[in-house]
């Protein structure tokens, strides 16, 4: 199989994990607390970006380093538990491994907030990189000697092909197929990680860059 050995990165939020549920009532808590209005139905539709670009779409910026420091303080006991697992996370970890491969995470998540999902969910990446967004990502990715990458949003296609691997983007996100596709990805899989499995198996470039 053209896939064996492959090593493959995925993100975190919306990718693995359907993070809105806990998002939403961390910033829910944050608002109790500070007495700052935060719609966090709203926020949880922009999922991707680092926590700072949304806090401070509600706070004013000598506040946000604070608010940051606070907001993954409540994360742990506001945001695991309610957060399931995408459909077809595990099975596309399976997929990787029943290959030969490793499954890798690089994500934009603080990295002991992503640690406390992915232990909850009973999901074991190979290797969990935290802190990077979009085409910061590109350097995790070359380091793990990943060939594709999972994602989202359009901030992991602009990683993935800064770091010539294969961008597989998922529209179970904030951004749309049209988007992704227009951002550059390889492959959407309209099921979601659902499709992974049977696209893993069967794509002729898994064991090479197309970039």
């Amino acid at each position: 199989m053209a896939s064996d050995g492959m090593t493959v990165g995925f993100d975190l939020d919306m990718t693995l994990v359907d993070s809105r549920p806990g998002i939403r009532t961390t910033y829910e808590a944050l608002s109790r607390e500070t007495g700052v209005f935060v719609d966090a139905e709203l926020a949880v539709t922009r999922l991707g970006p680092p926590l700072e670009v949304e806090l401070a779409r509600w706070f004013p910026a000598e506040r946000i380093p604070e608010l940051a420091v606070r907001y993954r303080e409540l994360y742990p006991s506001t945001a695991i538990a309610p957060s399931p697992a995408m459909p077809g996370a595990h099975e596309a970890f399976r997929a990787v491994r029943a290959g030969g491969g490793r499954a890798v995470v690089v994500t934009a998540k603080y990295t002991p907030s992503a640690e406390l999902h992915l232990k909850h969910l009973g999901l074991e990446p190979d290797v969990l990189v935290g802190g990077l967004w979009a085409e910061a990502k590109a350097e995790a990715l070359r380091t793990h000697g990943a060939a594709a990458y999972v994602g989202d949003h359009t901030g992991d296609v602009r990683g993935a092909r800064k770091a010539g691997v294969l961008s597989v983007a998922v529209p179970t996100g904030p951004c749309d197929a049209e988007e992704l596709r227009a951002a550059g990805a390889d492959v959407v899989l309209m099921g979601g990680l659902a499709d992974f499995p049977a696209w893993l198996a069967a794509c002729p470039e898994a064991g090479s860059s197309p970039h």
